[in-house]
């Protein structure tokens, strides 16, 4: 059941994202940053938490959950550090996840063979 749970949800998301694209002159960047911005602050006001404990991946690997784990971070940075993890809480909660994309892009890169599209 969690699986179903994770899936439905991360397509949910996913949907939606789409929908924006298709029926809005919204661009990919500005619903990228949507996202983003939409997770942290319903990660702020404590309703994301219970989508991630229902959804788990479906609801923490789309754009909402990065935004969701940058807030999580700050806050528990907050309550360690005081007013200083206002600045590093969120470098920290998002740091293993920014490293993988460079680092698998990165091979991406030395693996692929661009084309020009003509």
């Amino acid at each position: 059941m969690e699986y179903l749970n994770a899936f439905w949800v991360g397509g949910l998301i996913c949907v939606i994202g789409q929908l924006l694209i298709d029926l809005t002159k919204l661009t990919p960047a500005r619903i990228m940053v949507l996202y983003v911005t939409l997770g942290v602050v319903l990660g702020a006001v404590g309703m994301y938490k219970p989508l991630v404990d229902f959804a788990g991946c479906g609801a923490t690997v789309p754009l909402s959950g990065f935004g969701w784990a940058l807030s999580e971070g700050v806050k528990e940075a907050v309550h360690e550090k005081g007013i200083l993890g206002i600045f590093t809480g969120g470098f920290t909660a998002g740091a293993a996840g920014t490293a993988a994309a460079v680092f698998f892009g990165y091979l991406a890169a030395l693996l692929a063979k661009p084309k020009d599209k003509s």
